[in-house]
């Protein structure tokens, strides 16, 4: 399988988005299998725990697995990375940043800056926006954006220190400044809401979207006395 730079294209379909809910222990997350109608070639965004929901997916979709997108480096976001990536023969792909931060390596690993690409008739739009960890990587496929574990519908993810809430803010504000109100947000994890609600429903609701200024935001993101077992609960 190979990947396509930037071309042009007289036909670009919206994609379809499966989600796909799997849990280890206490530990649930979201991969997503995203699919070109067309030409039914899909990625697979940052699959982990269960091999077996991820595999039914594809086969009940007919769709060929033409990439791996991993928004960054955590296990439980990498855990079914490399096994199916020499299964099926396809690309792993990760910022350089979060590759040189993390030492991730896997023979199929591709290491992408902000260049777009094409699956089929699908634009991957990578968008870098770090904060949770050094480089982590948003993708914006039509407009769908797969977020990982920046934003969360009910929130953003963990930040290990002032510099790095910095970065997150920075991040967010990119966020609200490129999306458009009817992309819809799939995140790694839910807190109660559902994957896939609109980016103008979590702009009003998010309370990590309404901070003008990073000192505040990294004072109520770093802010003491938040329960670790609340951050994970995860549905």
């Amino acid at each position: 399988m190979s990947w396509n730079p930037v071309q042009a294209r007289s036909t670009v379909f919206a994609p379809e988005v499966e989600v796909l809910r799997t849990a280890r222990g206490s530990m649930t997350n979201y991969n997503y299998l995203v699919i070109d109608p067309a030409t039914r070639r899909a990625v697979l965004v940052d699959p982990a725990w269960q091999t077996e929901v991820i595999e039914e997916a594809l086969l009940q979709a007919r769709a060929e697995l033409d990439g791996i997108l991993l928004t960054h480096s955590h296990p439980d976001h990498i855990d079914l990375a490399k096994p199916l990536a020499q299964k099926y023969g396809c690309p792993l792909w990760m910022s350089r940043q979060e590759i040189a931060a993390s030492g991730f390596r896997a023979p199929e690993l591709v290491g992408i800056e902000e260049s777009a690409w094409w699956v089929g008739q699908m634009l991957i739009r990578p968008l870098l926006t770090p904060g949770h960890t050094p480089g982590c990587v948003c993708y914006l496929i039509g407009d769908n954006l797969f977020t990982g574990d920046v934003l969360f519908a009910e929130g953003c993810g963990i930040c290990p220190g002032v510099d790095a809430a910095h970065q997150m803010f920075d991040s967010l504000q990119r966020l609200k400044r490129e999306l458009r109100p009817q992309t819809r947000i799939y995140p790694g994890h839910s807190f109660g809401k559902k994957p896939g609600q609109l980016f103008a429903d979590v702009l009003q609701e998010n309370i990590y979207l309404q901070f003008r200024d990073k000192q505040g935001f990294a004072a109520f993101r770093l802010r003491p006395g938040q329960s670790r077992a609340k951050l994970f609960e995860f549905h």
